[in-house]
């Protein structure tokens, strides 16, 4: 069995920072590519951030300069710096990755979900 859980959000002020965590946990192999993605009350979900696991990376053009995503192999797990925070930025975010196990099977798994709440 494998899981993703998310942590790290809350309430902030404007401008505050906060550091989300996605740990992988159970029969894992390796992780590949692990994305982060949020979702606004009315909104679909967008992707924020995409880490392949040499390290190389990707930011939805509202998060560049802001964001920054990278990851601790050793550890399965991977975070989302998140600096200047803007109202704008509350949402619900929540981790995927692709995952190999121990059975070599291959798959993407989802995480719940962390609120992060913006207050201006």
């Amino acid at each position: 069995q494998v899981q993703l859980v998310e942590s790290g959000g809350g309430l902030v002020q404007a401008g505050g920072s906060l550091r989300l965590s996605c740990a992988a946990t159970g029969n894992i192999y390796i992780v590949n590519y692990v994305e982060w993605y949020r979702q606004a009350p009315g909104a679909q979900r967008e992707l924020v951030a995409g880490i392949l696991r040499g390290g190389r990376t990707n930011y939805a053009d509202s998060v560049k300069g802001r964001f920054t995503i990278y990851r601790e192999n050793a550890k399965n797990t991977v975070y989302l710096q998140m600096n200047s925070l803007k109202s704008e930025d509350t949402a619900v975010y929540s981790c995927s990755a692709d995952v190999i196990d121990m059975a070599t099977r291959r798959r993407t798994y989802w995480g719940k979900g962390t609120l992060v709440t913006v207050s201006s």
